[in-house]
């Protein structure tokens, strides 16, 4: 499946998650773009999810989203055992290693200047980190944090639950995790932001729907 045929199936316009019931039945396409919805766009995700939507059955989305989590985390942790043993050859490592850093890789930088690349959510949950009013000091401090944290961690982006924050908080949180240099442990940290963001998306969507059900029936 080519990339730009995934963002065709996931337009923006309409943000709708199905009953999580129904997941098993339904074709990739609509997997997908849940996949999206609760996540960014990642083939790599599409990839690992597919199978064990296909496979299990939840009882909700909180539910779906702690046990790709716990996937997740154990491709951390085969990544962390194969970067530590010596007898794994170099290419190997990175094979390994390639997917979940290209599924951690695919969120947006904090405060990117250029809209259209943001998803739908995205944009909402970053409205504030992009507000007009900031400096531009401000802007290329976080312009600079942003390059510090990849240059730090090749393949990653550095990932949070931005949860209503001020822009001041989560720099300071940035430098930490630049300072701390652990890349393992931003593997994990990274996974843990991702599903928290996936799980805050489910919420609103899903109150969303269920407000819209009340005033149409009102």
């Amino acid at each position: 499946m080519s990339h730009t045929h995934v963002h065709e199936l996931n337009p923006e316009a309409t943000p709708f998650l199905p009953s999580i019931t129904s997941l098993p039945t339904l074709p990739d396409a609509a997997l997908i773009s849940t996949l999206d919805l609760l996540f960014e766009p990642s083939p790599e995700l599409h990839a690992l999810a597919l199978p064990t939507l296909r496979t299990i059955s939840f009882s909700s989305y909180p539910d779906l989203i702690s046990t790709l989590r716990d996937e997740l985390l154990a491709i951390a942790n085969a990544v962390a055992v194969s970067a530590a043993d010596p007898s794994v050859p170099q290419p190997e490592k990175e094979n390994i290693k390639r997917p979940l850093h290209a599924i951690l890789g695919s969120h947006p930088r904090l405060g990117e200047p250029k809209k259209e690349t943001l998803s739908a959510q995205s944009k909402k949950e970053q409205a504030h980190l992009n507000a007009a009013g900031d400096s531009e000091e401000v802007k290329e401090q976080l312009r600079g944090l942003n390059k510090e944290y990849e240059e730090r961690f090749p393949g990653l982006r550095y990932v949070v639950w931005v949860n209503g924050r001020p822009r001041s908080e989560i720099m300071a949180d940035m430098r930490r995790r630049i300072e701390r240099g652990d890349l393992r442990a931003e593997e994990r940290e990274g996974i843990k932001a991702m599903c928290d963001i996936a799980a805050d998306r489910a919420a609103k969507l899903l109150k969303s729907a269920q407000e819209a059900v009340e005033h149409s029936s009102a």
